[in-house]
């Protein structure tokens, strides 16, 4: 029996936080504190099933904000603090590096203070028993030819994006070993399901194809990525916090390495299956190479052994069953998507339409 928890979910508002949120509130006896500031990536509707439950409470506030971040520890008084809060699209860092830098660097410094000032003012039986979960992601490493990445591999991140989180690691490891604030470190492959931003590469080929527009895909299509469904992720999140090492990193990923080309096909033929197209030609003629990204990494895989030998943890899906599982939710799901087109979001700038109703 798993004894309940106070956990501190920052960016819980967000894709993966909010399959963390939901699955705390659904299928443990954990007690939640989501904290997000609600920028144009976070969405309350992705936590609805939670919001009334009385474990579940909401704090509208931004990680760089010392003041509120103090609050929320002080009022909430977290057993694990799990951090999720950041900037995480490679094309925005690009377009704009600066919020990058600000939000997974400093920000996570902002609550790595904090979450010490706590853990050193609980009492001395409480210390041993506190965790603060950093997620971070495989793009830190850089790209690797073949083989996976593992614990040890050395980071050499090539985007804004992904420098930014690496630093964010560094600074994180530095408080276990400069001050022995219990940490944990999780480093996740590329992750997809309900409730993705529309930006992303999977959802983005769903709604452009529904649209009958062309389906953008980097240079050739032959970047690798391995896939993992978010509320895979989500299962493996949990297990870290509840039985993981302090001070140890975990990777998480699904072995299952896919090119986006492979990617954006099999989104397409689950589209041909649950929503063809009028004139009857596959979705996949509407594949558009265009030019690819400036550093873009050709390949990452990553090895998720100690994961899966220490904590037991397996994904409970395949690749393809995810998949179609994630089309049909978009399909069913439109009044979630349309308003962040219509409303909160600049198509333009990625070339977002919103598809005829």
């Amino acid at each position: 029996m798993v004894s309940a928890l106070r956990i501190l979910v920052t960016g819980g508002a967000g894709f993966i936080g909010s399959a963390l949120v939901r699955r705390l509130i659904t299928q443990t006896p954990h007690e939640v504190l989501n904290f997000d500031a609600l920028t144009y990536a976070g969405d309350l509707r992705s936590v609805a099933e939670a919001a009334d439950h009385p474990r579940y409470h909401f704090v509208k506030a931004d990680v760089r904000d010392r003041t509120a971040v103090r609050r929320a520890i002080a009022d909430f008084e977290p057993d694990v603090i799990t951090h999720l809060a950041a900037e995480s699209h490679v094309d925005r860092s690009i377009d704009g590096p600066a919020d990058f830098i600000d939000t997974n660097v400093v920000g996570t410094f902002t609550l790595l203070e904090e979450a010490l000032a706590h853990w050193r003012a609980r009492p001395a039986a409480e210390r041993a028993s506190f965790r603060f979960h950093h997620i971070s992601t495989d793009e830190v490493f850089g790209s690797i030819a073949e083989g996976s990445f593992c614990e040890t591999t050395p980071y050499d991140p090539r985007s804004p994006y992904s420098a930014s989180k690496a630093a964010a690691d560094h600074i994180v490891r530095a408080f276990w070993h400069t001050y022995g604030l219990p940490v944990i470190v999780t480093n996740c492959s590329n992750n997809y399901g309900p409730y993705h931003f529309p930006e992303k590469l999977i959802p983005l080929m769903i709604i452009k194809a529904l649209a009958g527009e062309p389906l953008p895909v980097y240079g050739e299509g032959a970047n690798v990525r391995d896939w993992l469904h978010v509320d895979d992720h989500a299962a493996a999140l949990t297990a870290v916090f509840q039985r993981g090492e302090p001070g140890a990193t975990y990777l998480i990923g699904a072995r299952s390495p896919r090119t986006n080309l492979e990617v954006v096909r099999a989104v397409c033929a689950c589209l041909d299956k649950l929503a063809p197209r009028q004139d009857g030609r596959p979705h996949a003629q509407g594949v558009s190479f265009v030019a690819d990204r400036p550093g873009h990494d050709l390949r990452y895989a990553v090895d998720p052994s100690r994961l899966e030998d220490e904590l037991g943890w397996t994904p409970g899906r395949t690749f393809e069953e995810g998949i179609e599982d994630t089309v049909q939710w978009y399909l069913a799901n439109e009044s979630w998507w349309r308003p962040i087109l219509e409303h909160r979001y600049d198509g333009q700038r990625l070339g977002l339409a919103v598809p005829a109703r």
